[in-house]
């Protein structure tokens, strides 16, 4: 049986070569040793800290966050770290096992990226997935080789050790998905073929039922007992007990908020989004009266939003809120900015000077609490691996001031969209506020392309409405992530009542998603959208096109800017 925290690596454990690799007969030795080790059975008590986590290696493959969403499905905590994160940022998790991710790179090229010593030194299970494979395999002694031929798309998997507790509850022969060009040529000693495909004889090779390697995406629709494999390994071979619950997450987030504020002054940004109210529902019940909630209107808004917004948190919040119309202000300061990533930076500088003007009025104030969300900080900053780039920055993130008068707190800055409303549910907080649609923190800026002016705002607020008043009348407004209007820097001739017109251009953009992660473009019924462009075009002044969107998230993003 394993025990109830890994073993503290040491360099007497495992002797790594300067290729990365693990010296064989060394390999040997420890596997020896904990051969006739059982995994911890899932529901069998674990004594120690509650905590427990499984570490993700992000090694940059497009599906590392996938990985992570659905260990977390299983009710159990998962994190991306980088695959040069120290073991002295690991070890605080008390993780029960590692997952290395797939990758572009090829393990057999110079500077490939490798799993840290720690990941075998630990004794913990470890599951390679793809790149992840072929890294065990060449650490442990094996080959790996450039394919003949790449394999990507749907393979059937045939189990050849169907009693692997891998494999529990999976079919003998079951669709895979595959994207991988490397083969496995030779195995690390020790290891066997628990499953093949027909271009790949090494599938899924094990371990001693500690360490597996998946050639296919388990994490992937595609695969659709990926999910299954994932929960085996999760529970039946580390021996994770599943208290990844939201309800944890709120006792543990109101303790980590009273220890952090101690007797300090919170302000937190609110913006009637499910993320503000979450996070301001959080600090309130953590520290009460010590917070302060502050509304910035920035001119930015929907029609009738601050209003509405206002009387949302008078009604359910009960909390001290300062409103704020800076709506003037923010539009002057974005006079002649057509740069997205500039608007956002300017609306994010703006929003703090707001908030340390409102500060100096109430005294000191030590922190700033905001909704900063994982998928966030994932797209404003390079991803935890040096392999995946920046897409944009967000306005709370990336778009903040170097220089701040106040400490941050972001309790949700490890959560995704769903996870958040399911925190808000817990919370108790109203069904209008859980399942409001995403609204972006730069506003309409970022939905108007080009310069933002007064007249182009009231333009884009009158066909959003619009919009909005028929996607609800459809009843399709909590079936769609976000259904939403962009004036688009461009005017086209029309005609109407036999004028000639020359006027602008209204793109129309409705998502389905779970995360904002990836998201494809809904399938409006075509009577509503000629309803929706009809009303556009003859109740908006100076709007003569409609066009809709039918982009998916990749290759695009949600937002057009």
């Amino acid at each position: 049986m394993t025990s109830d925290k890994p073993k503290k690596p040491s360099d007497e454990s495992y002797r790594v070569s300067t290729s990365g690799d693990i010296e064989v007969s060394t390999y040997l030795e420890i596997a020896k040793e904990i051969a006739g080790e059982q995994p911890v059975a899932a529901g069998e008590a674990v004594s120690g800290a509650e905590r427990e986590a499984i570490v993700v290696i992000d090694f940059g493959s497009q599906y590392s966050l996938l990985i992570l969403r659905r260990i977390r499905e299983l009710q159990v905590y998962c994190k991306l770290v980088a695959h040069d994160t120290p073991w002295e940022k690991i070890a605080p998790l008390n993780p029960k096992g590692f997952i290395l991710s797939g990758g572009p790179a090829s393990v057999y090229e110079p500077g490939a990226p490798l799993a840290p010593a720690y990941v075998y030194e630990s004794r913990l299970p470890v599951l390679g997935i793809c790149y992840g494979m072929q890294v065990l395999t060449k650490q442990l002694g094996g080959r790996v080789e450039q394919g003949t031929k790449y394999e990507y798309g749907h393979a059937d998997l045939c189990l050849s050790h169907p009693d692997s507790p891998l494999f529990a509850d999976i079919p003998a022969s079951s669709p895979a998905w595959m994207s991988h060009a490397d083969k496995i040529e030779e195995m690390p000693p020790g290891f066997s073929a628990l499953a093949y495909t027909e271009n790949s004889p090494v599938a899924v090779m094990g371990s001693n039922e500690r360490i597996f390697g998946l050639q296919f995406h388990p994490e992937v629709a595609h695969t659709p007992y990926g999910k299954i494999i994932l929960k085996n390994f999760v529970y039946h071979i580390c021996g994770c007990q599943g208290n990844w619950t939201m309800s944890n997450f709120i006792s543990n987030s109101l303790h980590r908020i009273k220890e952090q504020v101690d007797d300090g002054k919170v302000i937190c940004a609110l913006s009637g989004g499910v993320d503000s109210s979450v996070v301001a529902t959080l600090m309130y019940r953590a520290i009460g009266d010590q917070l302060t909630c502050i509304f910035v209107n920035n001119g930015l808004l929907r029609r009738e939003e601050a209003e509405r917004t206002l009387n949302v948190f008078q009604q359910n919040l009960g909390m001290h809120i300062i409103y704020v119309d800076a709506g003037a202000h923010f539009l002057k300061r974005l006079k002649g900015v057509t740069d997205p990533e500039t608007k956002r930076k300017v609306i994010g500088e703006e929003f703090i000077k707001v908030f340390e003007e409102e500060a100096k009025n109430l005294g000191k104030i030590d922190f700033l609490a905001q909704g900063t969300l994982y998928p966030d900080v994932i797209e404003s900053t390079s991803s935890v691996s040096t392999a995946s780039a920046k897409i944009k920055t967000h306005h709370n993130v990336g778009g903040l001031p170097t220089k701040m008068t106040f400490s941050l707190i972001e309790p949700l800055r490890y959560l995704f969209k769903d996870e958040v409303r399911q925190v808000g549910l817990e919370l108790g907080l109203p069904e209008e506020m859980v399942w409001r649609q995403p609204f972006p923190g730069p506003g309409l800026a970022i939905r108007i392309i080009g310069e933002v002016s007064g007249e182009k705002l009231e333009l884009l607020r009158g066909a959003d409405w619009i919009l909005m008043n028929e996607i609800k009348k459809a009843k399709l407004y909590h079936q769609l992530w976000q259904s939403f209007a962009i004036l688009v820097d461009v005017k086209s001739v029309g005609v109407m009542g036999d004028y000639r017109t020359y006027g602008y251009l209204i793109a129309i953009r409705a998502v389905t998603s779970d995360d904002a992660m990836t998201a494809d473009w809904a399938r409006l019924p075509y009577n509503l959208l000629a309803r929706i462009s009809n009303r556009i075009v003859n109740e908006v002044h100076g709007v003569n096109r409609v066009v809709y969107d039918i982009t998916s998230k990749p290759p695009s993003t949600i937002e057009w800017e």
